[in-house]
C-alpha cells in the first residue's frame, strides 16, 4: 500500500535523536513521504514534524491509520507496543534497535509480521558498513572474533543495559560473521546507573566452534570501537571509529570503503533497503529474525553474574 502519487507514506514514532534522523531520512527520500510524527509528548512531535512539513500525533492509532510503514525510534522499552500495533494493523515496520525488550515480545513481532505479511526490519545499521566492506562475501568462516565498543557516560538509552544500547551491536554482527548458532553464552556485567549495566562483557561460543569475545562500556573516557576477526588464513582488525582497518588476509576487501554510501551514512541505507523491501519486495536487510537472535543473547549476558558476586 502507498500514496496515490506512488510515494511510501511514512511515518516515525518518537520526536528524539533517532526520531529526527529517520524522519529526515524519509523526507528527502524520493520514493517516500513523511506523513506524520507519533509521540505522547505532543509538542516534541510537532516540533520534529514541523521541520518537514508533516502531522503531529499523540493518539498511536490515528497516528498509524495515516502511514503505510513506520519506524519505531521510540526507547526500547515501548519499541514492542509500537511495532506490534502497527503490524496489527497490517504497516510495515523498521524498528530500531534492540527489536524488543524481551524474547517473548520480540517472537511476537516476528509472528505478526508474517501473519499480516509485513516487512519488519530492524536498525542494526552496522552490517551495511561490512557490506560495503565485502565482508559478508568472504567464503570462509572466522574461528574467532573480539570486539570491544565503548563510549563516554550519555543520558541516552538509560533505560536498557549497556549489553542492549552498544553490545548488541556487536552481538549481530558476531551472529551473523560466525554462521553458526550460539551453543553457550557467559558474561559479566556491573551493577550500573539506575539499576542498568554500564560496562559488560561476553563469550559467545557457536556450534561450528567459533568463539566471539565482546566488552561494552558506556562509561569510558572516550569513544572507542574495534573488532578483531581471526581467519585460518589471516587476521582482520577494524576500527569502526576512524573507519579504516589492517587485513592479513587473502580476501579482497574494500580499502575505501568509508567512502561508500552505505558505510558513510548506514543509517539512511537501513532506510533505503526497508524501503526497497517495502515497495519492491527485496530481501529485507535486517530481518526480525536476526534482532532476536543479538536480543536472546544480549539477555542471557544480562542473566549473567555480576562484578564481585
Amino acid at each position: 500500500m502507498a500514496a496515490t502519487d506512488g510515494k511510501l507514506r511514512a511515518g516515525v514514532v518518537g520526536a528524539g535523536v533517532f526520531g529526527g534522523f529517520h524522519a529526515s531520512k524519509y523526507a528527502a527520500h524520493p520514493r517516500a513521504e513523511l506523513v506524520g510524527v507519533y509521540d505522547p509528548d505532543l509538542e516534541r512531535a510537532r516540533a520534529l514534524a514541523g521541520k518537514h512539513g508533516a502531522r503531529a500525533y499523540d493518539n498511536l492509532a490515528r497516528f498509524i491509520d495515516a502511514c503505510d510503514a513506520v519506524t519505531v525510534a521510540s526507547p526500547a522499552v515501548h519499541h514492542f507496543e509500537a511495532a506490534a500495533a502497527a503490524l496489527a494493523n497490517k504497516r510495515h515496520v523498521l524498528v530500531e534497535k534492540p527489536i524488543a525488550s524481551s524474547v517473548e515480545e520480540a517472537r511476537e513481532l516476528i509472528a505478526l509480521a508474517a501473519s499480516h505479511g509485513c516487512v519488519l526490519q530492524v536498525g542494526h545499521q552496522e552490517r551495511f558498513v561490512f557490506a560495503a566492506m565485502g565482508l559478508f562475501a568472504v567464503p570462509d568462516r572466522p574461528h574467532r572474533i573480539v570486539a570491544s565498543r565503548m563510549g563516554p557516560p550519555s543520558e541516552r538509552c538509560l533505560d536498557v543495559s549497556v549489553t542492549l544500547d552498544l553490545m548488541v551491536h556487536d552481538l549481530d554482527l558476531a551472529i551473523a560473521l560466525s554462521g553458526g548458532a550460539v551453543t553457550a553464552v557467559e558474561g559479566e556485567t556491573d551493577e550500573g546507573r539506575f539499576g542498568h549495566p554500564d560496562i559488560a562483557r561476553a563469550r559467545l561460543t557457536f556450534d561450528n566452534g567459533c568463539v566471539a569475545e565482546l566488552s561494552a562500556s558506556r562509561v569510558h573516557h572516550e569513544r572507542d570501537r574495534k573488532m578483531r576477526i581471526e581467519y585460518e588464513s589471516g587476521v582482520l582488525e577494524i576500527d569502526f571509529v576512524a573507519k579504516t582497518f589492517e587485513n592479513s588476509t587473502p580476501y579482497d576487501l574494500n580499502p575505501d570503503f568509508a567512502d561508500d554510501p552505505s558505510a558513510r551514512d548506514s543509517l539512511g541505507a537501513n532506510v533505503n533497503a526497508f524501503i526497497a523491501s517495502v515497495l519492491d519486495g527485496a530481501p529485507v536487510a535486517v530481518p526480525g529474525i536476526a534482532g532476536l537472535r543479538a536480543l536472546d543473547a544480549a539477555r542471557a549476558v544480562d542473566g549473567a553474574r555480576t562484578y564481585g558476586s
